[in-house]
């Protein structure tokens, strides 16, 4: 008799354990990201962060970007900031679960055109507290590289709009594959998510 409650206590964890896990396995999909902002930009080592039109360079400044547009280069360097949000919070009688971003394998797209790629680093928790937790991406790019047809003014002026003083994410998106932490193990996505600055998306 014993030996059959034992069991059937287990049996009833055992469920529970799979109710639970299962719940959080079916949360997962619904992590949603938005492009922040960007920050810090640099571009061939000059700092234009605060410069909200080419006639704002200084002269060194100009000559810098100038000399380095001659040598068929113009590297940039910023932060981009995406914004991750755990809907699982515990309202409306559901439980609140806290999920860990293992991995975050992105693609940088500007003006819709790909670029480079790159990962998360290090694992980030995003607790399910209603609030979001920020993945600050550092991006290093050869604007020249990808975007030599637009000439020297254009590409002070892309610069400048995603990361000067009036800069935005509006130009940029991430093609970005999540992989979450599980009681189950990692779990990657099923699909790429195409992020942008107007909305969070999970899928």
């Amino acid at each position: 008799m014993r030996i059959l409650i034992v069991l059937c206590v287990v049996l009833v964890t055992s469920c529970a354990s799979i109710r639970d896990i299962t719940n959080t396995l079916a949360s997962l999909q619904r992590m949603q990201f938005k492009l922040a902002n960007i920050t810090g930009m640099r571009l061939a080592g000059v700092d234009v962060s605060r410069i909200a039109s080419p006639s704002s360079l200084s002269i060194t400044d100009a000559l810098a970007l100038t000399q380095a547009f001659a040598r068929r280069t113009l590297p940039a360097s910023f932060t981009l900031n995406v914004d991750a949000k755990n809907p699982n919070t515990g309202v409306s009688g559901t439980k609140s679960v806290p999920l860990t971003l293992n991995d975050f394998q992105w693609r940088l797209l500007i003006d819709d055109k790909q670029t480079i790629s790159g990962g998360l680093g290090n694992p980030v928790d995003v607790p399910g507290n209603g609030m979001t937790t920020t993945l600050p991406l550092v991006m290093n790019i050869d604007l020249y590289s990808f975007f030599a047809d637009k000439g020297y003014d254009g590409l002070v002026n892309l610069a400048l709009a995603l990361g000067g003083q009036r800069g935005s994410a509006a130009r940029v998106k991430l093609d970005a594959m999540p992989t979450v932490g599980t009681p189950l193990g990692p779990f990657t996505y099923p699909n790429r998510i195409s992020i942008v600055d107007t909305e969070f998306r999970g899928s």
